[in-house]
């Protein structure tokens, strides 16, 4: 199976996914983006994020107050570069997506602070040709 990802994912998208990664900081493709829409696992194509929780927390990675469906994201204890954090993974397809801080603006008061290479957005518009017409409520 991993030689299978390795084909299908860029290299970038394998590394966060697959070897546990960060892509680098304001230089990836959803920091800056506000469309509308959902943000899917790259890997399975499950509903992980709404562009209408996410928000610009000056970290250079997308940012979220919460995940769409809180039983979709796992997470871990990390004490991985000399850090204590919490990892957050997709359920089904167990790839690393980022990290959980206890700073965020939401009600809950968490910044999922996830890497881009690991999603795939849906704009709104094309919620129902992907199949994901049942997150159009979102909107």
């Amino acid at each position: 199976m991993k030689e299978d990802l390795r084909n299908k994912l860029t290299d970038m998208q394998f590394h966060v996914t697959q070897e546990n990664g960060t892509e680098p900081p304001f230089q990836n493709e959803y920091d800056s983006h506000y469309e509308d829409g959902i943000y899917v696992d790259i890997i399975s194509g499950k509903p992980l994020f709404s562009s209408k929780d996410k928000y610009d927390a000056g970290c250079g990675w997308p940012s979220f107050t919460k995940p769409i469906e809180s039983e979709e994201v796992i997470e871990h204890f990390d004490d991985s570069h000399g850090m204590r954090r919490t990892e957050v993974r997709s359920k089904e397809a167990d790839s690393h997506l980022g990290h959980v801080f206890p700073d965020g603006p939401g009600a809950d008061g968490l910044r999922y602070c996830i890497n881009s290479a690991a999603l795939r957005f849906i704009p709104v518009n094309e919620l129902e040709n992907e199949g994901y017409s049942m997150y159009a409520r979102l909107f």
